[in-house]
């Protein structure tokens, strides 16, 4: 019977500690239309989940959808961003994977790689955030041939700017 008061215990400790940390939801406009969800680790640390669809997708038939997930480290190097005023400018950068799909129509072709992240961003005092940041990948794809992989470099683009709603 202890034994599952404690793990009952240490559940709800767990779900308080991650509902507890600062999260953030909104859209990226760039290459392509995308979503994003932030939820930090602490002051200094963040997971970074983005799903896009690529700008061309929405003028022509050809629906594609791709999507990342980095570990951000926020204000590396211990070098914050020294003009803070009402609100706070943070800085991060991180690793981590990308995947998707070229086109709906033909599933085949499709990509997976590692992807990166750097950007800036201002933090206001009430609960918005405005970014601008990179989100390069690169990784193996199928894309030219069905028959033969190849590796892709064709997400080492992509500027965005991105408008997120803190909670």
């Amino acid at each position: 019977m202890k034994k599952y008061l404690l793990i009952a215990v240490m559940a709800i400790a767990g779900v308080v500690y991650a509902a507890a940390q600062p999260r953030a939801i909104g859209a990226n406009l760039g290459g392509g239309l995308g979503f994003s969800y932030e939820h930090g680790f602490g002051e200094k640390n963040m997971l970074d989940v983005a799903v896009s669809l690529p700008l061309a997708g929405l003028f022509d038939k050809h629906y594609g959808l791709g999507a990342s997930i980095t570990y951000d480290w926020i204000d590396p190097f211990n070098a914050p961003v020294p003009w803070n005023e009402k609100g706070e400018w943070h800085w991060y950068m991180g690793v981590g994977g990308a995947g998707g799909v070229y086109n709906f129509a033909d599933p085949t072709h499709w990509f997976v790689g590692a992807a990166g992240h750097i950007g800036i961003e201002y933090d206001f005092w009430f609960p918005l955030q405005l970014s601008v940041d990179w989100r390069p990948s690169f990784g193996v794809s199928n894309w030219h041939d069905n028959d033969k992989l190849g590796f892709d470099l064709r997400g080492l683009y992509g500027i965005s700017l991105g408008v997120r709603y803190k909670f």
